[in-house]
């Protein structure tokens, strides 16, 4: 049975994520890359915030990978767009070889 304290967790993020989502609507600035980084820092701001100082509960551990493989996405978004941003320039790879 889930505990207050990661019901209220999950409230929170959720919460964010669709300020988020409304506010990058309200703006047209809507992009999956900026959606997840911004999700990120929310999720690491309530997983600060709401952090037990004594005890911490398995799901707390279990949210350590979430965030480790959120950090790997992220690196992988900023490796891209600085290839897309200095390729170009310094012709070393060419946009066209990302599939995506």
């Amino acid at each position: 049975m889930p505990t207050q304290r990661r019901i209220r967790f999950v409230h929170g993020q959720c919460g964010w994520m669709l300020a988020t989502v409304l506010v990058l609507v309200s703006i047209d600035a809507l992009t999956y890359e900026l959606f997840f980084i911004l999700a990120l820092i929310g999720l690491l701001t309530i997983t600060v915030l709401t952090a037990p100082f004594a005890v911490v509960p398995d799901w707390r551990r279990r949210l350590r990978w979430i965030v480790a493989v959120g950090g790997g996405v992220f690196i992988a978004i900023v490796v891209y767009r600085l290839v897309r941003i200095v390729s170009p320039v310094v012709g070393i790879i060419s946009p066209e070889v990302f599939p995506w």
